[in-house]
């Protein structure tokens, strides 16, 4: 800094004021400066900067895994707003206990963020606690967190919705497969279950746990279990809903590898509007990530700004049913008498 104040003929001083930002100083010694420290090469030191303003310039984001369609969605639309805002975005991937062990004991957020984010993180109430001394604003994302602050979709509504949605096409016999996920990652599938019971319930269906089955996601074999359960029920279901999109397409390959025709005999409908979902044209319940990354960065920047102010700290984000090719009303048999009626008046005719 005294090397880029000598050539612009400045103070140490007025080059930490430009550098930072402040509009204590003049426009012509601004550029002065500027071109000081291009010409020098010279960045600002974060950690230097720290120290006087209490600040690192920098918001941290706890994940599971960074091996999945919404975490690639959700920072892909965060990392941008915070270089907007001059902040950088530093990741603390987690993928296993003993990484999640050394986390929580260590703490490494502390003193190097100003914010934290915590997405998708099923967390225990001795490691929210942690969370809560690190002295800074911990924003939880895609989940809801009683008393903190959180950026999240309302699973229940979008469950109800999308069990509403076979319900409307006729729909009795709806079984639900949920997901069992990686230890450590939350899909909120107690809120979707949740959802898809209240549907039934408004809709004077009875609650059979029979149809409530679960399977692991991205695995074949597993998903052609849950169908061969579902199937082999004295009343199998004639929709199935997924609390993820991954695993509806799981089982509609299993279905139509069976010959059993997709939404002929049973439809499908998924959960998330992932991009494969897209390409099956399955029927699905949209969330957005990429909102949600951008709202949980702008509620950071909010956070880290004036920590106290009023600000709306649980935002909601809506959930829609997006109708595809894998939804379709109840197919009915023909009445038995219809049947055997109109077998006779053929061969009558063919006589």
């Amino acid at each position: 800094m005294a090397d880029v104040a000598e050539r612009a003929g400045v103070s140490t001083s007025t080059v930490s004021r430009t550098l930072r930002g402040l509009s204590t100083v003049s426009p012509e010694v601004r550029a002065r400066v500027e071109q000081a420290a291009r010409e020098l090469n010279f960045a600002v030191s974060r950690q230097a900067a720290s120290l006087v303003t209490g600040r690192t310039g920098t918001v941290a984001v706890l994940v599971p895994t960074l091996d999945s369609w919404f975490m690639g969605s959700a920072l892909s639309s965060l990392a941008p707003l915070l270089r907007a805002a001059g902040m950088q975005l530093n990741v603390y991937e987690i993928p296993d206990l003993a990484e999640r062990t050394a986390f929580f004991e260590h703490l490494p957020a502390r003193r190097n963020a100003d914010a934290l984010l915590v997405f998708s993180f099923d967390l225990t109430d001795e490691e929210t606690a942690r969370l809560d001394d690190l002295g800074m604003p911990v924003i939880y994302v895609s989940q809801h967190v009683a008393g903190r602050p959180s950026v999240y979709v309302d699973d229940v509504a979008g469950a109800l919705h999308g069990t509403r949605h076979l319900l409307n096409l006729g729909h009795r016999r709806i079984a639900f497969v949920q997901t069992a996920g990686a230890s450590g990652f939350s899909f909120s599938s107690n809120e979707r279950l949740l959802g898809y019971q209240q549907a039934l319930t408004e809709a004077g269906v009875p609650l059979d746990d029979d149809l409530v089955v679960s399977t692991r996601v991205g695995d074949k074999r597993a998903a052609a279990e849950v169908l061969g359960m579902l199937l082999s029920l004295r009343e199998p279901p004639t929709a199935v809903f997924a609390e993820q999109d991954e695993v509806a397409v799981a089982l509609i390959w299993n279905l139509r590898r069976t010959r059993i025709a997709v939404p002929e005999r049973i439809s499908v409908l998924g959960f998330d509007d992932q991009p494969l979902a897209d390409w099956f044209d399955l029927s699905t319940v949209a969330q957005s990530p990429s909102d949600m990354g951008r709202e949980a960065g702008e509620l950071a920047l909010k956070l880290i700004d004036d920590p106290g102010a009023d600000h709306q700290r649980h935002v909601v984000l809506p959930t829609h049913v997006l109708p595809r090719a894998t939804t379709a009303p109840v197919a009915r048999p023909r009445d038995e008498g219809e049947r055997h009626a109109g077998g006779e008046e053929t061969r009558g005719g063919g006589a």
